[in-house]
This record gives C-alpha cells, structure tokens and sequence, in this order.
C-alpha cells in the first residue's frame, strides 16, 4: 500500500476545518436572510412613517353649450363675431373670428389690465393734457385722481383723457404704456393683436380679432375691479382735493336694458364702424359676446343673446352614460 505524503497528511485536517467553518459561515448568512437584523441584535423598532396621500382627483368638466335646436345663429351686420361660454371656453358661434380688424375703444380693455399690472387702485396720478375735442370725462391740467377714479373714467364713460392720463403717468410715458400693453398681449400669445395708443385711435397697425378679444376680455374679467367697474351704469368721481366731480354714465345700452349684461365694452371710429364686447350672466351659465365692425353693435348682440340663451342646454358631461361598444373601441 502507498505511502501517504507526510505534508498531506498536516493539510487535510485544515481542509476539513476551514470546509466545516465555511458551512456554518453559509447557514449563518442563509439564517439572516430570514431573520430580521432587529431580532438579532435587539434594536429598537420605530414604529413606521405614516404614507402620505395626495387628492389627485380633477375638478370636474364645466357643463359645456349644447344646440338642441339646431337653429342657425341669427344674421348679423357685423363684420366679425365670436359668442363663447365663458366656463368651458366652448365657442357657439363665430363669424370672421381670425380676421384682424380695428377694435376702437374696445382696446381700453387691455389699457385697464395694463394700467394694474404697475398701478394699484389708490394711486394719485397728475392729469398732464387734455384734448377737448375727443371724448373725455372733463379732466383738468394738473388734477389729481386715483387710478381707480380713472379707471371709471375709461371704462364707464369711455373718456380718452383718462386713457392718456394713465399712460403718461407709466413710467417712460406713452410709448413705454403701448410697448406693455403688446407685451400683455404677447404673454397670452396673441399672434393678431397689436396696438399703438391707449385709446383705440385708428391706425394700421393697430388691430385685433374678435378671437383674440375675447381672450384679453376673458383675462380682465378675473380682476374683481375690472368686472365691477363695467358693470356700472353711472357714477360720479372727484379729484383727491374734491375740487373737480365727473358725472360718468356708461354708452352701453344693453347695461340694464337686458337681463343679465354684465359688461364689458363698447367702441366706435369711423374706420372701426360700431364695436361692443359684452358678459351676460343668465340661469348660472356666463357667455361673452365680441363684435366689430358693426352696423348695429347693440341690436346684433340683442339678438345673439336671446339665440344663445333660447336655443342652447348646458350639459353635464360627467352625467352623459358611456355606452359598452366606446370602451371597446
């Protein structure tokens, strides 16, 4: 029988201690994959974060206009026309809604939202010039008013010589007052809107939609000032001295004329023709009417109202069944 080498004989009982070392090492390792390692070196248990939640539920959809009739709008003498749904933004009739035309006084529209953006409402500005032959509400050279006393002034009476005081009070006057209101109009990406006076003068570079017209209405109608003021039909204003008192009564003969006008803006140039941008508010629904270019502002928005109103249901989409074969689908 072979003789075993000696110098194998000394490492085999190594081998068999360092193999019996490395399967307890094993069934210890296996041993805490089961065990919780708090168990094992008694520590302490937090007791675990409580799980936040978040509501990620969406408002519902506003009820949205519906035609149940289908009667067609009725002829209008305006050039252009957009009648929207204020809540759902759902449009019900359009007419020339893209083409870009003079939007007249309509555009002191954008002047109020321009003038808040730098003034607040208790701020004394300096009547600078005054023009006698455009309509104004009577401001005197060096008269001091509040912005909100000539935001009255411009959105009531329609008064020129308060879209001018407000303007050369900007700073950087005038010009610096029309390169914002193209900005503000730019910031809600108006690509057919551009103005050149705070007024609503005439000019060729000075024009909007009616599309794009009821977006800056849209946008002013969030202010509570702005929706205050042009719903009234009359009110007397006074200089910060109680010196100068303007008597102020708004053009707008569907204020008080039709339930439910709220607003907002009437306008009128020999180039422009008639223009009127109206809110009604009727049986919980909100609409806005924009017209330009017309013949006759009042009675075309008359008969646009009664049409929207008459011939239209608001539905509740979250109330509409969904039929099996659209899940399919």
């Amino acid at each position: 029988m072979p003789k075993k080498d000696k110098k194998e004989e000394k490492k085999s009982p190594n081998i068999r201690k360092y193999g019996l070392l490395a399967v307890k090492i094993f069934i210890f390792a296996s041993l805490l994959t089961l065990i919780p390692a708090a168990r094992i070196f008694n520590i302490p248990q937090k007791a675990p974060l409580p799980i936040k939640t978040y509501d990620l539920a969406l408002p519902p959809p506003p009820p949205f206009p519906e035609n149940i009739s289908n009667t067609p709008a009725p002829f209008v003498s305006a050039e252009a026309v957009l009648l929207s749904d204020v809540p759902s933004g759902v449009i019900l009739y359009q007419k020339n809604a893209d083409v870009r035309l003079s939007p007249a006084s309509t555009t002191k529209i954008i002047t109020a939202i321009t003038a808040l953006d730098h003034f607040k409402l208790d701020d004394v500005l300096t009547v600078q010039d005054t023009d006698p032959n455009e309509a104004t509400m009577g401001l005197i050279r060096g008269e001091k008013l509040t912005l909100e006393s000539l935001l009255y002034g411009l959105l009531v009476k329609s008064a020129n010589d308060s879209a001018l005081a407000i303007a050369q009070n900007y700073p950087g006057g005038v010009p610096k007052f029309v390169e914002a209101m193209n900005q503000k109009a730019a910031s809600l990406g108006l690509v057919d809107t551009h103005f050149t006076n705070p007024m609503g003068f005439d000019d060729t570079n000075h024009y909007t939609t009616a599309y794009e017209l009821s977006k800056i209405t849209r946008l002013a109608l969030k202010d509570p000032i702005i929706a205050k003021i042009v719903a009234t039909r009359s009110i007397t204003v006074s200089d910060t001295s109680y010196t100068y008192f303007h008597e102020l009564r708004n053009v707008n003969q569907l204020l008080g004329g039709i339930p439910g006008v709220a607003g907002v803006k009437t306008g009128f140039t020999e180039n422009a023709a008639e223009c009127l941008v109206t809110l009604v508010k009727r049986n919980g629904h909100e609409i806005i009417t924009v017209v330009l270019g017309s013949k006759d502002r009042f009675s075309d928005t008359a008969s646009l109202i009664s049409w929207a109103y008459q011939n239209h249901t608001w539905v509740d989409i979250s109330q509409i069944p969904i039929e099996s074969n659209h899940l399919s689908q």
